[in-house]
C-alpha cells in the first residue's frame, strides 16, 4: 500500500479529494496533514476516519521535523499539496501569513520530498522513481483577463494581489526544484470551485447563508466580475490524472468552461433558493431571495475576468468535466440546505 501526504484535506478542496482517493483506490494510504485552521473541518471526513487507510495528522507544514518526520517514518510515495491561506480579502488584510504558509510551508515541503526520494540531482533513491509531488494552485496567479481570451499553462504570471502572489511564489519554488534538482513534480492551476464543504467565507456559500438567514447579499462594485466555475469533484478527478498521468514536470490547468458574472451567480441561486427553500417556509418577510441583494464597495485590486482553457488535461490525459454550472449548483445548494435541517 502506498503513503500518500495531503495537506490541508480538512479544507475545502482537500477533503473532497481525499473521499475521492478512497473510494476509487484500495492501495493508497492517506496521511491528511492539516494545521486545522478556521477554514478546516474534520467532520467533513467523519465518514472516513475509522477506514484504516485514512490518519489525521494535525500539523503545520512549516514544522520541518515533523515533516521529515512524517517521509521518512511512513515511507512517503507522493504528495498532493493543497494546504494554503486562500482568501483574497484576507490577503489585503494581513498578507504576511500567506507568504509564510504558501511560501515557506511549499518549500518545507518540497526540501524533505527531495530529502527522501532524492540521492542527488536528477538522481532519484532506489525505490523512489515514481515518487511524485503534486501542487495545487490557482488561475489567478496569472492575473486578470479583458472580455476575451483565456488562461494558458504558457499565460505570463500577473498575480495582482497579495494571495495570487504567494501563490505564484509557491509555483515558481515547485518549477525551480523539478529544474534544479530533478524532482518529479506537477503543477495544477484551477478555476474557481465550488461545491461541498466550501468555507462560509467564500461567495457561493455566503451568498447561500446570508438567503437562507434574511440578511443582504454583498455584491462587491458592479456584480460584473467573470469567473470560470468548476464543480469540486471534477476537480479532483483532474488532480488524480494529473497525479497519475501528467509528465514530470508539466503544469495543467483544469478549469469548467463555466463563466458566469457575480450577478449571474447570485440570481442562479436565489432562484433555486425559491424552489428549494421559499421565503416563507423559513418564516422571512421578504418575498423574494433576490431582494436581499446589495451593492458594496469594491475590494483593492479586484481582477475583472478568469478563464481556463482546459485544452491540455482534455487532450493529453483524457480529463472532462462532468457538471455544467447549472447541475453542479443545484447540488450544491442541495447539499447547503441538507446541512441546515
Amino acid at each position: 500500500m502506498k503513503t500518500l501526504i495531503v495537506t490541508g484535506g480538512a479544507g475545502f478542496i482537500g477533503s473532497n479529494f481525499i473521499l475521492y482517493m478512497l473510494e476509487k483506490y484500495q492501495d493508497y494510504k492517506i496521511l491528511n496533514l492539516d494545521k486545522l485552521t478556521y477554514a478546516a473541518n474534520k467532520e467533513y471526513l467523519n465518514s472516513v476516519a475509522t477506514d484504516p487507510r485514512y490518519e489525521l495528522v494535525v500539523g503545520d507544514i512549516l514544522d520541518r521535523d515533523l515533516v521529515m518526520c512524517l517521509f521518512s517514518e511512513r515511507d512517503v510515495a507522493g504528495v498532493v499539496h493543497f494546504a494554503a491561506e486562500s482568501h483574497v480579502d484576507n490577503s489585503i488584510s494581513g498578507p504576511a501569513i500567506f507568504i509564510e504558509t504558501n511560501v515557506k510551508g511549499t518549500l518545507t515541503l518540497l526540501e524533505a520530498a527531495r530529502a527522501h526520494w532524492m540521492d542527488a540531482p536528477f538522481t532519484p533513491k532506489a525505490g523512489k522513481e515514481n515518487c511524485r509531488f503534486l501542487h495545487v494552485s490557482t488561475d489567478e496567479v496569472y492575473g486578470s483577463l479583458g472580455e476575451t481570451g483565456l488562461f494558458r499553462e504558457d499565460t505570463p504570471y500577473a498575480p495582482n494581489s497579495p494571495y495570487s502572489a504567494s501563490k505564484a511564489g509557491s509555483d515558481f519554488l515547485v518549477r525551480a526544484w523539478h529544474h534544479t534538482y530533478g524532482l518529479n513534480t506537477i503543477i495544477t492551476n484551477c478555476s474557481n470551485n465550488y461545491g461541498p464543504h466550501q468555507h462560509a467565507e467564500k461567495l457561493i456559500p455566503t451568498i447561500i447563508r446570508k438567503a437562507l438567514a434574511g440578511e443582504k447579499i454583498p455584491i462587491y462594485g458592479d456584480g460584473k466580475n467573470v469567473r470560470d466555475w468548476l464543480y469540486v469533484r471534477d476537480h479532483c478527478a483532474g488532480i488524480d490524472l494529473a497525479f497519475h498521468k501528467g509528465a514530470p514536470g508539466e503544469t495543467y490547468n483544469i478549469g469548467g468552461r463555466n463563466e458566469r458574472n457575480n450577478l449571474q451567480i447570485v440570481g442562479t441561486i436565489t432562484e433555486l433558493l425559491q424552489q428549494l427553500a421559499p421565503p416563507q417556509s423559513r418564516q422571512l418577510s421578504i418575498a423574494h431571495y433576490k431582494d436581499l441583494i446589495t451593492f458594496v464597495t469594491d475590494r483593492p485590486g479586484h481582477d475583472r475576468r478568469y478563464a481556463i482553457d482546459a485544452t491540455k488535461i482534455e487532450t493529453q490525459l483524457g480529463w472532462k468535466a462532468q457538471e455544467n454550472f447549472e447541475t453542479g449548483i443545484r447540488k450544491t445548494v442541495e447539499w447547503y440546505l441538507a446541512q441546515r435541517r
